[in-house]
């Protein structure tokens, strides 16, 4: 049986932060960013509260101001009215999709792009991230929407790996399935999450160091044969 993987998008291959810094310097101004220093992710649109500025707070010129949680719902209202904003991203690795790609072709691996993006205006979140994904040399991929757990989605879809940029979602796939956990980390690796290696849950640096995982799974994994799918079958 192909071994079974799923990707997730925005952080791991798709630079949505990248994007989001472009939308919100038309909206407040060259002088901000998305989030405090240290921070590990941006808050999705349903984490995000509405809180205004410190009017007390001083920031220098030079110094970049963080956007506050009104700042930053209005910001992502904003990229809600974008046509088709999931299909103007860029790669965080360029070449990154196509050689998932190359990879899925030749190894007949089966592979799933997961993600939590909001709808946007245009066509539905799964075909906007469907014709991305082809764009960059992914044909026909398949693409599944979540509005739960990773590790649920994980078990349901039977994956044998999954790749997330964010420790939570690694831990779900860890605690609630029986998936391997790559967490795709760029920062220092002395900023990863206690624990987390105990857990279960393997930071990676790069799609190019994750592909190489793969590949020595693929290496490792029984083929199937048709006496060996019968054997599983009676409980040999």
């Amino acid at each position: 049986m192909p071994l079974r993987v799923a990707f997730d998008l925005d952080g791991t291959i798709a630079d949505m932060e990248g994007a989001l810094q472009r939308e919100a310097e038309k909206l407040f101004g060259p002088n901000v960013q998305l989030r405090p220093a240290g921070s590990d992710h941006l808050e999705p649109p349903a984490h995000v509260e509405d809180v205004a500025d410190d009017p007390t707070k001083v920031v220098s010129r030079t110094e970049k101001k963080v956007l506050s949680g009104r700042q930053l719902r209005q910001l992502w209202e904003h990229v809600a009215g974008i046509e088709n904003f999931w299909t103007t991203l860029r790669e965080i690795e360029p070449g990154s999709v196509a050689r998932i790609a190359s990879m899925r072709n030749n190894h007949r691996l089966e592979v799933m792009f997961l993600t939590q993006r909001p709808d946007t205006a245009g066509e539905i979140t799964q075909l906007q991230t469907q014709r991305w994904l082809a764009s960059h040399g992914f044909e026909l991929p398949s693409v599944f929407v979540l509005r739960g757990s990773r590790g649920l989605a994980a078990t349901a879809l039977q994956m044998d790996c999954v790749v997330d940029d964010r420790p939570e979602n690694c831990l779900e796939v860890v605690t609630e399935s029986k998936a391997r956990a790559l967490l795709m980390w760029r920062e220092p690796i002395g900023l990863l999450p206690p624990g987390a290696k105990r857990l279960g849950i393997e930071p990676v640096p790069s799609v190019t160091e994750v592909l190489r995982i793969i590949e020595g799974m693929i290496a490792t994994t029984p083929r199937s044969t048709w006496v060996s799918r019968l054997r599983s079958a009676i409980g040999i």
